[in-house]
């Protein structure tokens, strides 16, 4: 963010102006560091306008010949709350009344004013979408799960370490085509929504019987932080999460299981930020030797994470800190 007396802001415009009534355009520009048609530019502005013509101006177009009128768009607004017409039906009757406007442009606009499904209207033409934001009102009342999937790591360093095509990452691939392990490994996660508290497993795969598993051990660990009764489960559409087998485990232990909408990971948010801070503080902040290095290295940054490391969300204390038991670790306010 520039200052005020930055060399381009109105300020330094007008001590640039102000040496060309002198001096040649292009000597003052060159000893400015810009063009010399941006400063012919400003020039011609200032010769016009005086010092208000060297104020930056906005980038919209001065006319948009193209855009409706604003009455078209309340009209298209009236129909659509007070007959609950498709926008083909809108666009048929205002063709009737002299507006020719695509049914495109017509289903655009309904999207804007926040009208484009039925289900948002009430029967009186009212709008009954109210935004909102998904909160956790006690420890354990939502937990989020999702599994994350990284590349394994060779042995001695991958190509991160070494570079593509060094000694070491054709070594790695020489040793997958003899069958050496290759592929992937899957971070399962799962976060309390109240508290932030997360934990997390280094597993070799995503499936329904490895997921039950990693959540039967997910509840001991929130036990041993006071968190014994858990009220919904938000995950996504994974086929794991869609198993009949992992569906009625989680059931058997709370009272939902809730799946987001298909293509909306923002619904299980709290997880997925959780797997970015993982990503950037873990997984990709420095390069790692082995993959068992790197799965020791995620044990102990989870500790961090949940005894030490200050979140937003928690006040900028640990997630440890929200919970009413006391932890296994040193919190970092006492250090």
């Amino acid at each position: 963010m520039t200052h005020a007396n930055a060399p381009l802001t109105p300020a330094g415009r007008l001590r640039l102006i102000e040496r060309c009534q002198s001096r040649p355009i292009a000597h003052v520009a060159a000893e400015a560091g810009i063009s010399r048609a941006c400063l012919s530019k400003w020039k011609h502005r200032y010769d016009r306008l005086g010092e208000a013509g060297l104020h930056d101006r906005a980038s919209v177009p001065h006319r948009s010949p193209t855009q409706l009128p604003d009455e078209v768009v309340d009209r298209i607004e009236t129909l659509r709350r007070q007959r609950k017409w498709s926008a083909r039906r809108i666009a048929l009757e205002l063709a009737g009344e002299g507006h020719r406007v695509s049914e495109r442009t017509v289903g655009r606009w309904l999207e804007r004013l926040g009208i484009n499904r039925r289900r948002y209207l009430d029967p009186d033409g009212s709008s009954n979408r109210r935004p909102g934001t998904i909160v956790a009102r006690y420890p354990g009342h939502m937990v989020h799960i999702d599994v994350k999937k990284v590349g394994r790591i060779p042995d001695g360093g991958g190509w991160r370490a070494h570079g593509r095509g060094s000694a070491q990452d054709k070594a790695a691939q020489r040793a997958k085509t003899r069958g050496a392990r290759a592929g992937y490994v899957y971070l399962h996660s799962i976060i309390d929504g109240y508290s932030r508290l997360a934990y997390t497993e280094h597993l070799p795969d995503e499936k329904a019987s490895t997921t039950i598993g990693f959540f039967h051990r997910a509840r001991a660990f929130f036990a041993a932080h006071a968190i014994h009764r858990i009220v919904r489960v938000v995950t996504d559409n994974g086929a794991n999460y869609r198993a009949a087998t992992f569906a009625r485990t989680v059931t058997a232990f709370a009272s939902r299981h809730q799946r987001t909408r298909p293509y909306t990971p923002r619904h299980n948010g709290k997880v997925e930020r959780y797997q970015r801070i993982l990503t950037d503080e873990v997984l990709y902040a420095r390069a790692w030797n082995s993959e068992d290095e790197r799965a020791q290295a995620i044990s102990t940054w989870n500790i961090h994470y949940n005894y030490h490391r200050p979140h937003t969300a928690a006040g900028n204390q640990p997630p440890a800190a929200r919970l009413r038991s006391d932890v296994t670790n040193v919190m970092a306010s006492n250090n």
